[in-house]
């Protein structure tokens, strides 16, 4: 089945509505009216056609009538009306059929061969079909010399002017036709890629703010783990001394409210940063409808200035603070060694933070599963990297690990590993044969 432009409209538009092969009612009384001209255009010249060959009237006027109607398909079929307006050319008659069915193959998707075959079938038919009777009429008018080029002459126009113009205001509608769909579908496949694009944002959003409640979350832990499993561990020994030994009572209680004051100190540092922030999370929290790509820009950008500042500032631990964190440990009643190997130097501010952390967490660890064991500190400066290791032996009574009884959360060695990971590093943790625990990290130097 062969559709023309129209029908296409309406299917597209979901618009069908017509019997058979019409898209849209009005398209079939559009070829109900065509057809019916036809009809009559042709009922009459045959009837003058049957006069001529001595055939009945009624023969020729069924016969004109029937060869016309056949407009009624030529939606379906554009190459079957071609075909009859050749056949019925001789008899002076499907003039309108030939135009209408001429247009209608042009516009339709035929190949480009059968469109030029049948518009040169009719051409040839109606140019022989009015030489001859040009000619003839000639002859029974007893027309002169001008007789020779004006039979000629007029078939050629009389046949270009009924073919040309329909095939060539047809192709026009079908290359439009093409044009429009072609665009159509570029605009459906521009809104599927937004719309992808729309919920990749989104996916990227989400991700994003997955990401950053678990940079806070393990900077709050960082923060907030070792002060105060440091203030848990001089509050049971305070418990222990206080009246046997008030003098080292009083010192383990200094010892708690610097430890406290620290803490508190740290954390509202890092309310201050996450309230100058509010905007980032406003727009990271933002759903991604209307401008998506927009917000994620904006919210990557923040996070990017964000992240430089804090990196250029400098604030946070340093290496050069290793000492008095092992001396709180010490304090703390630990028996901690910290030795340095290398020659000491400055650091970008990201890399010393995250050795410092790393140092942190493992003592940390130390006072919460093995209270009272000897631990090992080991600083190394490299040519390229620095390496920093926390060695702890086992306890030394069964019980002295769980005596403060400090709560684990279980994501400190994996904050850990991914603080490291982050500056392309290597972690590594593990008990050791001795019975005690090994955390080893490396960190590139730049």
């Amino acid at each position: 089945m062969t559709t023309t432009g129209e029908d296409r409209t309406g299917a597209e538009a979901g618009e069908r509505a017509g019997p058979w092969w019409w898209e849209r009612r009005r398209g079939v009384l559009l070829d109900g009216g065509l057809a019916l001209v036809s009809a009559v255009e042709c009922a009459v010249r045959g009837e003058r056609f049957a006069g001529e060959a001595g055939l009945p009237v009624g023969v020729g006027v069924v016969f004109g009538a029937a060869a016309g109607s056949v407009l009624l398909v030529r939606r379906m079929w554009p190459v079957a009306v071609v075909l009859v307006f050749v056949a019925v050319a001789p008899a002076q008659m499907g003039y309108l059929m030939g135009l209408v069915g001429l247009y209608t193959l042009a516009a339709s998707e035929a190949p480009r061969r059968i469109i030029g075959a049948l518009s040169g079938m009719a051409f040839v038919g109606v140019f022989i079909v009015w030489f001859v009777q040009t000619t003839r009429s000639n002859v029974s008018g007893g027309a002169g010399v001008s007789g020779e080029w004006f039979a000629p002459f007029v078939s050629l126009a009389v046949a270009i002017g009924l073919t040309a113009p329909p095939v060539l205001l047809g192709l026009y509608v079908g290359a439009r036709r093409r044009l429009m769909e072609s665009l159509r579908e570029r605009a459906d496949s521009l809104e599927r890629e937004l719309q992808l694009l729309a919920e990749r944002a989104e996916e990227r959003a989400e991700w994003a703010r997955g990401e950053e409640r678990t940079r806070i979350a393990r900077e709050m832990h960082d923060v907030v783990a070792h002060r105060v499993s440091l203030m848990v561990v001089h509050a049971a020994a305070l418990q222990a001394v206080a009246r046997k030994d008030p003098e080292k009572a009083v010192k383990n209680a200094a010892l708690v409210g610097d430890m406290g004051r620290q803490a508190l100190t740290e954390l509202r540092e890092m309310l201050g940063v996450l309230r100058s922030g509010e905007g980032l999370s406003s727009v990271v929290r933002a759903e991604p409808t209307g401008v998506p790509l927009a917000a994620v820009g904006a919210a990557a950008a923040a996070a990017a200035a964000a992240s430089r500042a804090e990196e250029e500032s400098g604030e946070g631990p340093c290496l050069a603070e290793l000492g008095e964190l092992v001396g709180q440990s010490a304090a703390a009643g630990m028996v901690v060694e910290l030795s340095v190997e290398g020659e000491v130097r400055a650091y970008a501010a990201d890399v010393e933070q995250t050795a410092y952390r790393v140092v942190q967490e493992a003592l940390t660890n130390v006072h919460k599963h093995a209270a009272g064991a000897k631990t090992q500190v080991r600083l190394a400066h490299r040519a390229a990297e620095i390496a920093m290791q926390v060695e702890n032996g086992p306890p030394p009574e069964p019980g002295a690990a769980g005596a403060a009884r400090l709560p684990s959360g279980g994501n400190g060695l994996l904050g850990m590993k991914e603080r490291v990971a982050r500056l392309g590093g290597v972690f590594v943790s593990g008990p050791t044969e001795a019975g005690g625990f090994r955390v080893s990290a490396v960190i590139p130097a730049a």
